[in-house]
């Protein structure tokens, strides 16, 4: 008997996982709720689930053994931890959390609780962090000088759109979000590849000045005045790491992860549409064929869209079609046979997700993007915002231990 999911949130996000976890031979059943009961009926229907739960608390009444969170970002510690409470597994869309106190909470559940939880960060699976991580972990890269890890998502690229779906007429309080609590996409790129994590960070935050005012003190739920934000970070194995996040750029359209990789014997460097790998000696790798995505098929969106009823920009369309890169190839042989020819997206990292997700319930065993690595991945971005409140004062960004600690 395989394990019972309840899906909390039915947005475009929930589309591309539901078909996922149906067919996953170690799950039994998948269920849905979200506040807009329409949207929970349509996904329902479109995917023949056969529960819907009015509220999120009668969800965890039932007899579901996990739950995955797809809601708005500032609302996931809370639903993570009343999931835990009431003895369910977690999977979590990112952040992790908003402050470092959510962060403590979350860390001690997961731990006096003993259950599985996972941050859904997609870029771990990202073909460039998959092809660092390899080559680093056989020493190509030799030690670890300095990262960059940057998303660069220009709020007309999407973002209008996605956060007026969620957030109805008050869009404009919520879509002011400081975009350093969004972190996970570019500090994961690196730290996914080290194994270490952030010490310190300086930040300085670009002052927006657009006409929506969106991003005013006062003008949203965070009084965030910073469209962009970058810091530096000093990270435990002695190296150096730069986080761009911006909300206000040219580059924002189509692909808007990037990674930059620094060692002492090779660096790895992403640029736009092209990458590649150098020696110490001077020999380059043109890695562009093996780091590109994969399409999957457009109508799959299509139908996922219809089904949410979600708006979606054109420049997101990509992320939800993208699958494994040739790079990804000999990571993906562990999945379940069933998932040929399901959808996958952003890079190839849904299917993956999903497959860690269940496995590590099933086998008891820490999923790769555990609480720990969740901690590692957000807290610097928490404490770097606060350090752009203070223009760019160097701060020290708490350590939540490994695992088991």
């Amino acid at each position: 008997m395989g394990i019972k999911v309840g899906i909390c949130g039915a947005g475009q996000f929930t589309q591309c996982f539901v078909p996922l976890f149906q067919v996953h031979p170690d799950v039994s059943d998948v269920s849905v709720m979200d506040i807009v009961p329409e949207r929970s009926a349509a996904t329902a229907k479109r995917f023949g689930l056969r529960n819907i739960f009015d509220t999120y608390e009668a969800m965890l009444e039932s007899d579901i053994d996990a739950v995955a969170i797809f809601t708005p970002r500032w609302t996931h510690t809370p639903l993570a931890l009343q999931a835990l409470r009431a003895g369910k597994h977690v999977y979590c869309a990112v952040p992790a959390a908003t402050t470092i106190e959510e962060l403590v909470v979350l860390v001690e559940t997961v731990k006096q609780t003993g259950l599985t939880y996972m941050l859904g960060e997609t870029s771990y699976y990202y073909p460039a962090t998959v092809y660092c991580r390899e080559n680093f972990a056989e020493g190509a890269f030799g030690r670890f000088v300095y990262g960059e890890g940057e998303y660069l998502h220009d709020m007309a690229h999407g973002f209008y759109e996605a956060f007026q779906y969620s957030d109805g007429k008050d869009w404009k309080r919520t879509a002011g979000y400081p975009p350093m609590l969004y972190p996970t996409h570019s500090v994961a790129m690196v730290l996914a590849v080290t194994g270490a994590r952030v010490t310190q960070v300086s930040c300085l935050g670009q002052i927006d000045e657009h006409e929506d005012g969106i991003f005013r003190v006062g003008a949203n739920n965070w009084d965030n005045p910073f469209s962009n934000e970058t810091a530096l970070m000093r990270t435990s194995d002695g190296g150096m790491l730069r986080v761009n996040e911006f909300r206000r750029c040219a580059i924002g359209k189509g692909r808007c992860v990037r990674l930059s990789f620094c060692g002492t014997k090779g660096a790895f460097e992403e640029q736009f549409n092209s990458a590649g790998f150098v020696t110490h000696s001077g020999e380059t790798i043109d890695l562009t064929a093996d780091l590109k995505s994969r399409s999957t098929s457009v109508a799959n969106w299509e139908k996922a869209r219809d089904a949410s009823g979600a708006v979606i920009h054109a420049a997101l369309q990509q992320d939800f079609v993208s699958g494994f890169a040739k790079v990804q190839d000999q990571t993906r042989k562990r999945l379940p046979k069933e998932f040929e020819g399901y959808p996958n997206g952003h890079e190839g990292s849904h299917q993956l997700l999903t497959d860690d997700f269940v496995r590590a319930i099933v086998t008891g065993k820490p999923a790769p993007n555990h609480v720990w690595q969740a901690a590692r991945y957000n807290a610097p971005g928490i404490i770097a915002h606060q350090s752009a409140g203070r223009e760019g004062e160097m701060m020290k960004v708490p350590d939540f231990g490994w695992l088991s600690q």
